[in-house]
């Protein structure tokens, strides 16, 4: 008699452990065996028990992490946005700075090979074309800004016919340049002031008389000065 009420008490406990372990999976962890608790029953060496329902569909984390399909973390839009590197602004562009140019030449008027005239004459000859084509060329690219152009004459003469010579081929320059170089007419400023700033000095060229050596003395006066100030940019 003794006996069969411990088998029955024995009986009694394992229905009820069972029903209640029924009863946990039902709620929280279908599939695998529970204590009355609802903690997962685990093996000595920490493998959970499988009940007949379980399928890889009812996978928990404790159990069977490599099932568990892991859910990444969103980052909220506003923090990516944060994150997100900023456009880097463009450099402005560096304007060049124009550098500035002047450049003087001055012409023989009538006493050498590449003279611009003949002597007492104010029409440019083809000798002085080349020589002014020269000069033009070397500031090929440049922005002309003001160019100006000075007749001299000796100092032989009267002062009104000098003045109308050195004038007339102050006048020739401006006009063969406007022409072959195309640089405006108004950025060229052609005048004339006759024999009043010599290159050559009284005690050099002695004499008054109009004389073939008087006039090769003062060759060097006769001359045309021409300045440019232009500017030119480099990229």
């Amino acid at each position: 008699m003794k006996t069969s009420r411990i088998i029955l008490n024995t009986l009694a406990m394992t229905s009820l452990t069972l029903g209640g372990m029924a009863f946990a999976d039902e709620i929280t962890k279908e599939g695998y065996l529970t204590d009355t608790r609802g903690n997962v029953v685990k093996s000595g060496v920490g493998l959970c028990w499988h009940t007949s329902s379980w399928a890889p569909a009812k996978a928990i984390q404790e159990c069977d992490p490599d099932l568990v399909k892991k859910v990444e973390p969103k980052m909220a839009e506003a923090k990516k946005t944060d994150f997100a590197p900023k456009p880097v602004a463009a450099a402005p562009a560096l304007t060049p700075t124009p550098l500035v140019i002047k450049k003087k030449m001055v012409f023989s008027a009538d006493s050498s090979a590449d003279s611009l005239f003949g002597f007492d004459k104010s029409t440019v000859n083809p000798a002085g074309k080349q020589a002014i084509d020269k000069f033009i060329a070397d500031l090929a690219g440049a922005n002309f800004e003001v160019v100006t152009v000075i007749g001299h004459t000796d100092r032989i003469g009267s002062h009104a016919y000098n003045m109308k010579l050195s004038t007339q081929r102050a006048e020739a320059v401006k006009a063969y340049m406007v022409e072959s170089s195309g640089i405006p007419a108004n950025k060229i400023e052609a005048k004339g002031v006759n024999g009043t700033d010599p290159v050559t000095k009284p005690s050099e060229c002695k004499g008054k008389k109009a004389t073939k050596k008087l006039i090769a003395c003062l060759a060097p006066d006769r001359r045309v000065e021409v300045e440019v100030v232009a500017t030119r940019t480099y990229k």
